[in-house]
């Protein structure tokens, strides 16, 4: 399961501020500072079947590399974002402008999109482009990884801005999570991010698109 915490960060110089605080190079994992650019494809049918079944299909440039994932049962609340997922390397280049349900048919849920799409085609719905820059963090009771997304979620209807911190577990407890993002939360009076990426480009692309 993926666990993340997600605040809305204002501006560039808000963001470098967090990126260079005292207290969080204190308990920086040291040489994990990196910063990547991402492009993202979410893809869905015609009629929107995952998006209607809470599942996102997306597939990632994380730098060289590139990722397909599933997310699915997103839940949580006031910033804390919980869902399942499940991630594939993939290599073919091709998969980024129209991939197979297929590359997850090792995988139960895997199996159940596979099922569920019936042979329906899959379409890029939204893309994504931003630059993260990232590194890992040990508190005592947790591992985390703290990321600035800066960036645009484009769709065919109009695009949105990313502008935001994202603060994951990797192990440890999700009270340790929590308290992290309350004591930078309260240091710099950040606002937390209740939609995710996805959701911010799905209300877009989809809400646009039934009415046009």
């Amino acid at each position: 399961m993926e666990i993340e915490l997600k605040y809305k960060i204002k501006d560039k110089a808000l963001m470098s501020g967090i990126l260079g605080d005292e207290w969080l190079a204190s308990i920086e994992e040291k040489g994990t500072r990196e910063q990547l650019f991402m492009k993202a494809a979410y893809f869905d049918t015609e009629c929107h079947i995952l998006s209607k079944n809470d599942i996102a299909f997306r597939v990632r440039m994380e730098g060289s590399r590139l990722v397909a994932s599933l997310k699915w049962n997103d839940t949580g609340s006031d910033g804390l974002h919980m869902r399942e997922e499940v991630n594939v390397p993939v290599d073919d280049p091709k998969c980024f402008i129209a991939p197979s349900p297929e590359i997850f048919g090792e995988s139960d849920v895997g199996k159940d999109v596979i099922d569920l799409l019936n042979g329906r085609p899959l379409r890029s719905i939204l893309e994504m482009s931003f630059l993260r820059s990232k590194f890992r963090i040990d508190t005592g009771e947790a591992i985390c990884e703290l990321s600035m997304d800066d960036g645009e979620i484009v769709t065919d209807f109009g695009n949105c801005r990313i502008s935001e911190m994202e603060i994951e577990l990797f192990s440890g407890e999700k009270e340790g999570l929590l308290r992290v993002g309350e004591k930078i939360a309260e240091k710099y009076g950040l606002e937390p991010e209740r939609e995710s990426k996805y959701a911010r480009g799905l209300r877009l692309a989809i809400g646009c698109e039934g009415g046009k």
